[in-house]
């Protein structure tokens, strides 16, 4: 028989995060500090419009772009929060999580062989969805010296005559990097010079510390040239209703709105009603989780350094990335042994790129007392191996 699978699938890998949750899943008394997903039951009120919804019969398909309510809702709070104007009518479109709205402005914005420049340690389908775009995606190497943040040098080494998108994942998943408004106007320079577009996935803008997000859409001469990418998932504890967004110029939208409309259809109609209610009402919400992930974050930083794992701080997300590099072991081998010797659960940098070698990534979307248990366990295996 012929083989039946497209060549370029059979060369990706699976994702580096779910072989060990996997695991955990089937381990006694495991303790994971990996997966991204708010431990905050998604609030009552959102979850009442959704339940209001299917007791109204709200069961119909929306239109492809989805329910014109959420689209105006989702133009006013980007007004609101970044002064950013759109239309409801040609510039918004509605989708399945923030994942679907990447894949889907990737495969119509690249022709084959178009570069796409992608900083690492950064969130794990960006390079996927390139290659399955017929892009080429060239990797941007992030520094810890720089905070992991992306650099106007490093960018204008990495571009090239086939450069066409930049894709900035800020705040950033694994490092909690963030970049400030000074930081991201160098980058814009260089990025009006050359001519390139953005995809700029913005789904953790509402988790940052101490310093507002900023979105590179926001600059003079950028609205015209970003895709933004946001969702619900993060930002008010609804992962499992499966809901993002796209915000870009009208011709970009159209293209991204047909391939939606074949593959997809709409996003599902509860979660758009009660994604409504969410940016009508859910601001308290917001900000309660983020004050309780701010705990957290201060916690975990100062437990780990003070066990010899150095760790810059994060402003962004809900993540921390400590160098494991003083043990002398690989963030593979630090995961695995962590896991099966102490049943702790952590993600190796290497998950995210090549770049996260001597890492990890914890996230403290957890409970303070599941975090006390874990670091004593953490505390426990790297003094076991402390050289």
């Amino acid at each position: 028989m012929r083989d039946p699978l497209n060549k370029k699938i059979t060369t990706i890998q699976p994702s580096g995060i779910r072989k060990f949750f996997d695991i955990v899943n089937e381990m006694k008394d495991a303790i994971s500090l990996g997966v991204g997903e708010p431990d905050f039951d998604t609030p009552w009120h959102i979850r009442e419009e959704g339940i209001y919804s299917l007791e109204k019969g709200r069961t119909f398909y929306t239109s492809n772009a989805g329910l014109k309510d959420l689209r105006i809702e989702i133009c006013c709070y980007l007004n609101r929060k970044y002064n950013l104007c759109y239309h409801p009518d040609s510039e918004v479109l509605v989708t399945i999580g923030g994942s679907e709205a990447i894949d889907v402005a990737l495969r119509c914005m690249l022709d084959s062989g178009d570069e796409v420049l992608v900083p690492q340690p950064s969130y794990v389908s960006y390079v996927p969805c390139v290659a399955m775009a017929n892009g080429v995606p060239v990797v941007i190497p992030l520094k810890q010296e720089n905070n992991f943040k992306l650099t106007k040098q490093e960018l204008l080494d990495a571009i090239t005559e086939k450069t066409k998108i930049l894709v900035m994942p800020f705040p950033n998943n694994p490092t909690g990097a963030i970049m400030t408004r000074e930081e991201l106007s160098e980058i814009v320079e260089v990025i009006i010079e050359k001519d390139l577009y953005v995809i700029s996935d913005e789904i953790y803008s509402e988790l940052t510390y101490g310093v507002r997000h900023t979105s590179i859409a926001e600059f003079p001469g950028m609205k015209e040239r970003t895709i933004v990418i946001n969702g619900f998932s993060k930002s008010h504890a609804m992962t499992g209703w499966r809901l993002g967004y796209a915000v870009g110029p009208k011709e970009i939208i159209r293209q991204m709105t047909k391939l939606h409309q074949f593959a997809i259809m709409c996003a599902p109609t509860t979660s758009q009603y009660a994604a409504v209610e969410a940016l009508r009402n859910g601001d308290p919400d917001v900000e309660m989780m983020r004050d309780a992930y701010d705990k957290r974050r201060r916690f975990l930083i100062h437990a780990l350094n003070e066990m010899g794992l150095e760790c810059f701080e994060p402003y962004g997300a809900f993540y921390v990335f400590p160098s494991i590099k003083s043990l002398g072991m690989t963030s593979e081998e630090f995961a695995n042994k962590l896991l099966l010797e102490e049943k702790v659960a952590v993600v190796p940098g290497t998950a995210f790129g090549d770049s996260g070698e001597g890492y990890l990534r914890i996230s403290y979307a957890y409970s303070i007392e599941a975090l006390k248990e874990a670091l004593g366990r953490i505390e426990r295996f790297v003094n076991k191996y402390r050289k």
